[in-house]
């Protein structure tokens, strides 16, 4: 009986857990929408995909602060890194310009349904 109980529970554990772990790794993933024929190989918008990242001087994690993109911030998007793990944008809501991780910033990539 103890055994049944220990197993139940970790099983339980183990349910909870799962979410948690596959949640932080979709998150990271460039977001699909299906779109319409005619309209494949379109780019949206650049989105901030996290609910804030630092904006830096240099495409470097080590580089200096400049300042904090929020979720929902208007940006323009200068220029990227050849690999897309860097992005060189300018907040249009407080001006400052600088280099955000392609991981939580990046464009919608439509999926062409056929």
């Amino acid at each position: 009986m103890r055994s049944t109980r220990i197993a139940v529970s970790a099983a339980v554990l183990g349910a909870l857990a799962f979410p948690l772990v596959s949640a932080t790794a979709a998150n990271a993933a460039p977001q699909t929408a299906a779109v319409a024929y005619g309209e494949c190989d379109k780019i949206g918008p650049y989105e901030v995909h996290t609910s804030a990242v630092t904006i830096r001087s240099k495409a470097s994690s080590k580089s200096t602060a400049l300042g904090v993109l929020y979720k929902g911030h208007k940006f323009s998007v200068h220029k990227t890194t050849k690999d897309g793990s860097w992005v060189y944008i300018t907040d249009k809501k407080t001006g400052v310009t600088g280099w955000v991780s392609g991981t939580y910033v990046y464009p919608t990539v439509y999926t062409c349904l056929h």
